[in-house]
């Protein structure tokens, strides 16, 4: 790389799924955008195996829909084979929004799917089976396509920012100039550090084992997540996956690669069985320290994954919250850079992002509570499975892990219930879905109720900012908010306005808050 050369409007340092996704955003917004990553390949180190339903979403808003759904199906095939091989007993599939709170089981046979905050996912309801590594691969690709800069094995070193921007050092003493550098970089980010970003939080108290891999003795293991004496496992669902955590403080080293012997040892102490690993394909340790950033902004750097924000993997929030987060900061300093963002727009990526960071801690913190293997955590556990085995209770847990409830407290003039909640999918007259209109990555206002005021009220807004779209809705039973004539969808497919009627108070406030003056 001649990065002496090269100035771009975003350096991006980290080319994981949140950096790679936040890349196409910005391309998408006008935007150019370098990629750093220290890796010289795609990592396929173990990780995130599902994607949370605001994720299913976000993919689908930018065309991916056929691609997430050809691999949640190759993901349920290995399933599948796994169960019939492995298990004493049939086990169900549950759909991607079950899971597990704490290893407790949450059966989908017990959700309450009438919800109202299940309804309106469109064909991106039911996909989740995605693994990190495998969305990697999507969003580099899609990222090379709109011709994004990516330069592999390289490593960010340095960087001071200015009045007028940023200047990057990387490995190899070459340097690049750009508007802004954003840390995508992971948990340890360098970029978080050198910017001088507080982070504070809670220490770890376990250590964590997962992995793929070759054993011999798992006769006496049970797929599933399970609780003993010593600590917590689960088995499964893919063939080899094993995952262990014992609660005697963070490993001594987080950095050296997990060997067999490490591995098979921390499986018999928690689980008794005599499981002896004769081969590692991919192996990780992990923690639970619990940080967050304060801010998500210092000038011209940003914060965005788990460079953000760090916890442990239960649950699995982290690649969720980072994929919010990219889709959050994307448009708006893609914005920013064009000139068109009102005043204040970057700052509403911490103000809108950091109360989810800060849910998503606290939520995998008390999953640690519930699983220690002590008598007063037994109790606590004790209750929290009563309190799931109930429809009640599972709907709720539910709700929370696949983030369906997630709504951003926005200003809003209109009083409407879907303000601040991701856009419903709806069905439209003329075939498309509103999923459809947001491939491109600009704002959408759909008139439902051809109403000539709406569209007086987006006259100069209808640029490379905003697409506006007049049919009439399809009647479809099973859509929500049955009265909607109107409604603006923000680029990251939050509402920011909707209406019941062909009214459009608060329309123009909405317009300009989020798109800047009419041109």
């Amino acid at each position: 790389m001649d990065a002496k050369r090269e100035h771009v409007d975003v350096v991006v340092c980290g080319g994981g799924p949140v950096g790679l996704l936040l890349a196409c955003e910005l391309k998408l917004g006008g935007a150019s955008v370098a990629v750093l990553e220290r890796l010289t390949e795609i990592d396929t180190t173990i990780k995130a195996g599902a994607i949370n339903s605001p994720s299913a979403e976000a993919l689908y808003r930018r065309g991916f829909l056929t691609a997430i759904s050809e691999l949640q199906q190759q993901a349920l095939e290995r399933l599948k084979a796994f169960q019939g091989a492995a298990a004493k007993s049939p086990v169900k599939i549950p759909p991607k929004f079950a899971g597990h709170f704490a290893g407790i089981p949450l059966d989908a046979d017990l959700l309450d799917a009438d919800d109202p905050d299940f309804a309106g996912k469109g064909p991106a309801d039911g996909l989740g089976l995605i693994g990190q590594a495998q969305l990697e691969e999507l969003l580099a690709a899609r990222a090379a396509e709109l011709g994004v800069i990516i330069h592999r094995g390289t490593e960010l070193t340095g960087h001071q920012q200015d009045a007028d921007g940023v200047t990057v050092h990387t490995s190899g003493g070459s340097a690049l100039r750009a508007s802004w550098l954003v840390g995508c970089d992971g948990g340890r980010s360098l970029v978080r550090k050198l910017a001088g970003f507080e982070f504070p939080g809670t220490e770890p108290e376990i250590t964590g084992h997962q992995a793929l891999a070759e054993m011999t003795g798992t006769e006496d293991l049970e797929p599933g997540w399970h609780s003993t004496d010593t600590g917590v496992y689960a088995f499964g669902p893919m063939p080899g996956r094993i995952l262990t955590v014992e609660f005697d403080g963070p490993p001594d080293d987080r950095r050296s690669p997990v060997t067999e012997a490490e591995l098979t040892a921390s499986i018999r102490r928690v689980t008794g069985a005599d499981v002896t690993v004769t081969a590692l394909r991919t192996a990780t340790r992990f923690t639970d320290n619990a940080r967050q950033a304060t801010t998500y902004r210092k000038g011209r750097v940003l914060l965005a994954g788990d460079a953000a924000h760090v916890h442990s993997p239960f649950g699995g929030q982290g690649l969720n919250l980072g994929i919010g987060d990219a889709m959050n900061l994307g448009w708006k300093l893609a914005a920013t850079i064009r000139g068109t963002a009102p005043a204040g727009l970057l700052d509403t990526y911490t103000t809108e992002r950091h109360p989810i960071g800060a849910w998503v801690l606290d939520w995998t913190r008390a999953q640690i509570a519930v699983m220690r293997p002590e008598p007063q955590a037994r109790a606590l556990r004790a209750v929290v499975t009563d309190l799931i085995g109930t429809v009640t209770g599972t709907t709720h847990f539910v709700k929370k892990i696949s983030g369906v409830q997630q709504r951003l407290a926005l200003p809003d003039a209109s009083g409407h219930p879907l303000v601040g909640r991701s856009a419903p999918d709806l069905q439209l007259a003329d075939g498309t879905r509103l999923a459809d209109h947001l491939h491109t990555g600009r704002a959408l206002l759909l008139d439902l109720a051809d109403s000539a005021d709406l569209r007086k009220c987006a006259a100069g807004h209808d640029t490379d900012r905003l697409t506006v779209r007049t049919t009439p809705r399809a009647c479809l039973p099973d859509t929500s908010c049955p009265e909607l004539a109107a409604l603006f969808v923000r680029p990251d497919g939050c509402v920011a306005w909707a209406a019941d009627t062909d009214a459009t108070d608060g329309l123009l406030e909405a317009l300009t808050r989020w798109l800047g003056s009419p041109a």
